[in-house]
């Protein structure tokens, strides 16, 4: 049974450091949740370290970017590792291919700019479909859309073996009040239809072992015991923690909050058979980031 905390302050003194999710964490996809950020200010004053840990498709500088606009400030974090990272390593190693079909928008260009880690990279052009050898998916075209408007083009692309890249395996996030589609449904779709998707934010190991890789640019001896995750997707934050062996915090007033029954804080029984039905037991809950 997972522990309901207050707030984060009660259990941080057990943590040297935590992987912190952004969208229904720290911010809303518009604005900053002012108490999230307390806490997590709050939590490095005392020492602690803030590897915030995201599924957004795009490159470390220009979540950084994102962050500014909405108004999350520096002094809340230490480093960043994002799944778009993860999952360029990942494209400039040729994972599938040099020819690419892209299912994206223009915001999500900057994944395909030369990443300086790879010593010897593929080289990467965007091409039509019948001209791919690999598909890199950032989001759907348009993201109020079910991604089944992508079967026909699914469908081809499955014919001629291609391999999708997703670069985002969260399904949904809350855009303010308006529930978005993500790369994740695209990539699940895929594989549904029979396509092989290869993912590279949480819940899959790439994206963990970046996050170490950016805790130990800082603290080099922190050790997976003092590391807490916090998220509020139990099939990304949750699930990818216990696979890790992380202590996590689910913050139930995600996107899961009407199945929890939060208001301020999760309704116990809700919420139990929630994480039953989900095969996942954080060590902790709260409502929201406080």
């Amino acid at each position: 049974m997972s522990q309901i905390i207050d707030a984060l302050s009660e259990i941080s003194d057990r943590y040297d450091a935590m992987f912190v999710d952004l969208w229904g964490c720290v911010h809303n996809g518009m604005t900053a949740y002012p108490e999230a950020v307390e806490a997590l200010r709050a939590y490095r004053k005392r020492g602690g370290i803030v590897v915030l840990v995201t599924n957004s498709p795009r490159p470390r500088v220009e979540v950084m970017k994102q962050l500014e606009q909405f108004d999350v400030p520096q002094d809340c974090w230490d480093n960043i590792a994002t799944s778009g990272d993860s999952a360029r390593s990942a494209m400039f190693c040729g994972a599938v291919g040099s020819k690419i079909w892209f299912i994206g928008t223009e915001i999500d260009l900057p994944f395909f700019e030369p990443l300086k880690l790879i010593e010897t990279p593929v080289p990467i052009t965007r091409v039509p479909l019948e001209d791919a050898e690999g598909i890199v998916c950032t989001g759907p075209y348009d993201s109020r859309q079910a991604p089944t408007v992508l079967r026909p083009q699914l469908l081809y692309a499955k014919q001629k073996g291609l391999k999708l890249l997703c670069a985002n395996p969260d399904v949904i996030v809350d855009r303010g009040e308006v529930r978005e589609w993500c790369a994740g449904a695209v990539a699940d779709l895929y594989s549904e239809m029979g396509g092989e998707s290869l993912y590279f934010g949480k819940p899959f190991p790439p994206i963990y072992d970046l996050a170490r890789r950016r805790l130990a640019e800082i603290a080099p001896e922190i050790s997976d015991s003092g590391i807490l995750a916090i998220g509020d997707g139990v099939k990304t934050d949750i699930l990818g923690a216990q696979g890790e062996e992380l202590d996590s915090l689910f913050i139930s007033g995600g996107i899961a909050a009407e199945e929890t029954g939060t208001d301020r804080q999760p309704d116990p029984v809700k919420l139990d058979a929630y994480l039953a039905t989900h095969s996942v037991n954080p060590a902790y809950s709260i409502g929201f980031l406080r």
